[in-house]
């Protein structure tokens, strides 16, 4: 399956408390559950105001339809082509 990578703009992302970070999951995890095997979130990055996520799902709108599902924004949905890290330069 596909993945990709869901930008959120949300203010304050970097402040959100434990406890908030965890319901957040929970929703997210909760919606996915529902939706079946078309998606699962592998994880998320938080900076200051901002939340990166990465899913694998069968398409693009399955993604759209999670977030909303679980009342999340979407600012940006891109599909990861390849894959790049340190051992790409080992040719």
């Amino acid at each position: 399956m596909p993945k990709y990578i869901v930008e959120r703009e949300i203010p304050g992302a970097g402040n959100i408390s434990t406890e908030e970070m965890r319901a957040i999951s929970q929703e997210s995890c909760a919606v996915t559950s529902q939706m079946g095997p078309q998606i699962q979130r592998i994880e998320s990055y938080v900076t200051d105001d901002k939340v990166y996520c990465v899913y694998i799902a069968t398409n693009e709108e399955v993604v759209r339809q999670h977030s909303r599902r679980g009342g999340f924004p979407i600012n940006h949905i891109s599909m990861v082509r390849s894959l790049m890290d340190s051992t790409t330069a080992e040719g």
